[in-house]
């Protein structure tokens, strides 16, 4: 545990062999952001080109700037618009306009003020500005706080599929101010508990039980500043291992890909922005649990503790009514398929997953219309 400012700040280290950086976590640590720059060694004097959308930089953009200046920085804010059906190359190409009137050199830097979707583009934006400059990610939401944020996969979306367009950009430093969460909405918070639940079936039983014994998990109101805490810098911590373990997702890494196979499916087949990512991640966690059921990898008990879990938290578990062959063809064409074989990653106990590449044609059909059966 480190102290950075009057108020002691937790720091979690993603130690990659090269260019290690810190996960910093503490209340009001955004309007300490410049100073947290300078002592990851970020020198004064560097352009900044801050990128936010409106939700988020009407209540944190000027304190997130003046924050910046006041350490001696030089920095801009660009707002784009929101959404996941922004995440396109079109968006990312509004960025790089406005790194070329800021006249961004390889040493500035580009900073994500935002959830996932702000930072995945903006990630993705830094790593193609000039071959690549630097990006700080601040995220203002839960689920970008304890996943999309740390790891450095950036990327946008492609009509065939979801972040088909990317490139992996490990960030300078990760920013995590828990009382931004004060502003977000509620059903954006619930999104991020997705993400949360995910990390419990991952490796963690206990946060699994942490988050079961909770009364509410539905609005940052109603969770406890501990478990708040706990669900943070436990989220953050797994992250960061898997991504220190497995920085470009050569194996160790898919495991963080649970829920998000079928989950991806379900962005893509129903529109972007019909459901929330974390939303559609829990649908796919929900589908994956009853494949594993299926097959015998997992017990039935664990799956529907799984499903409560994520029903406690007011997330949808129905799966929607696509078409089995459309759901087929994008899987076939998700970033995760090997050589051909679709690669799920499968829960095989509350607190440990496999992946598995041996998931037939046939076995995803009869999931499928077991699923139809599911919350009808």
């Amino acid at each position: 545990m480190a102290a950075t400012s009057a108020q002691p700040h937790r720091r979690i280290t993603v130690a990659l062999d090269r260019q290690p950086y810190d996960v910093v976590i503490g209340d009001g640590s955004l309007s300490g952001l410049g100073q947290h720059l300078l002592e990851a060694g970020i020198r004064r004097g560097r352009r900044i080109l801050v990128v936010s959308n409106d939700d988020v930089a009407g209540p944190y953009g000027a304190r997130c700037l003046e924050a910046l200046n006041r350490a001696g920085f030089d920095a801009e804010l660009l707002v784009i618009e929101a959404g996941e059906d922004q995440k396109t190359p079109a968006t990312v190409a509004k960025i790089h306009d406005a790194a070329f009137a800021q006249q961004l050199e390889r040493s500035s830097l580009m900073l994500a003020l935002g959830g996932g979707v702000v930072g995945d583009m903006t990630g993705f934006a830094a790593a193609t500005w000039l071959r690549g400059v630097g990006v700080v990610q601040v995220p203002t939401t839960l689920l970008a706080m304890v996943d999309a944020a740390i790891g450095g996969k950036t990327g946008v979306n492609h009509p065939g599929g979801k972040n088909l367009i990317g490139a992996f950009h490990q960030p300078k430093l990760v920013l995590i101010d828990p009382n931004t969460l004060s502003t977000l909405p509620d059903r954006e918070f619930r999104a991020g508990m997705a993400e949360v639940i995910k990390y419990g079936i991952l490796g963690d039983p206990e946060l699994f039980e942490l988050l079961e014994s909770s009364s509410d998990l539905s609005s940052a109101k109603g969770v406890s500043p501990a478990l708040l805490e706990t669900i943070l810098e436990r989220s953050a911590a797994a992250k960061a291992r898997v991504v220190a373990a497995d920085e470009k997702e050569g194996g160790l890494r898919a495991i963080l890909n649970y829920g998000h196979t079928f989950g991806h499916v379900v962005e893509t087949l129903c529109g972007y922005g019909t459901w929330l990512h974390g939303e559609a991640v829990a649908i796919g966690m929900v589908a994956v649990g009853e494949l594993a059921v299926q097959r015998g990898d997992w017990s039935r008990d664990d799956c529907d503790r799984q499903h409560a879990l994520i029903a406690a938290a007011g997330l949808p578990t129905a799966w929607p009514n696509l078409d089995p062959e459309a759901v087929l063809k994008t899987l076939q064409g998700d970033k995760k398929v090997q050589d051909g074989q679709l690669r799920f990653v499968m829960p095989t106990a509350i607190g440990n997953v496999e992946i598995r590449n041996d998931i037939s044609r046939e076995q995803i059909l009869r999931c499928l219309e077991c699923l139809e059966c599911l919350d009808r």
